[in-house]
């Protein structure tokens, strides 16, 4: 039985690799009882946490606050039928220590949007998972195209 389906599951390290080629990312969380989800642009902290910026006065700084979350990233290649996706399952906690939020701020990290006051949130990463989708299979056996960022 062939048990080629396009993917492959990736390591915690590839994982984190591929996270850090990367600007943007989606957050889920619950907000209200209802799942959410929100694009943000992000970066990995020298402890390999996700950190987003945004607005301290958003809903959903109030919404992660001290709650399980998950983060996705990705990149995919439509031509090539090839990419990967991240999936980061933590605790969110907006960060609060003024030290901290100064060298995240000298990190550089700068948020899409103006917005009068800023917060940084940081998640854990309890569950990191991912995969590679290395294409369909062609005729005579091959499979596909290379994946994208020098994933083999």
């Amino acid at each position: 039985m062939d048990r080629y389906d396009g993917f492959r599951e990736l390591d915690r390290q590839e994982c984190l690799r591929l996270l850090s080629l990367v600007p943007i990312g989606r957050i889920v969380y619950t907000d209200d009882a209802l799942p959410a989800v929100l694009p943000v642009d992000f970066f990995l902290d020298r402890d390999h946490s996700v950190v987003v910026r945004t607005s301290a006065g958003s809903r959903m700084a109030h919404a992660v606050d001290g709650a399980v979350v998950a983060f996705q990233a990705d990149r995919f290649d439509d031509a090539a039928h090839t990419g990967w996706s991240v999936i980061v399952t933590g605790r969110a906690t907006l960060v609060t220590d003024a030290r901290d939020k100064e060298q995240l701020h000298a990190a550089g990290l700068r948020a899409w949007a103006a917005v009068p006051e800023d917060v940084f949130i940081r998640i854990s990463l309890e569950l990191v998972t991912g995969c590679v989708l290395r294409g369909h299979r062609q005729g005579g056996g091959e499979r596909g195209t290379p994946p994208l960022a020098g994933v083999q």
